[in-house]
């Protein structure tokens, strides 16, 4: 872990950021006390092809019904008892 002042952390950003994306944990503090860390995001998700939705809506078990009334189907269970 390194820590840097607000100061030198102003002048060396890039370098800094450079260090904390291959893993470093890169610290800055202010009058002494750490404020700020530096690490990189979470890789964003890869996109899902067309394909693989359309795969995945034929093979869906227990499609929902687009009609159903959920409030009809509350009252329905509770008029059968069940």
């Amino acid at each position: 872990m390194s820590t840097h002042s607000i100061a030198e952390a102003t002048s060396q950003l890039p370098r800094l950021i450079d260090r904390a994306l291959k893993g470093e944990s890169v610290v800055i503090s202010r009058d002494g006390r750490p404020v700020v860390e530096l690490r990189p995001l979470p890789a964003a998700p890869k996109p899902i092809p067309g394909a693989a939705l359309d795969w995945l809506d034929e093979h869906r078990v227990g499609k929902a019904l687009a009609s159903l009334d959920a409030a009809a189907e509350v009252r329905r269970l509770r008029d059968d008892g069940a």
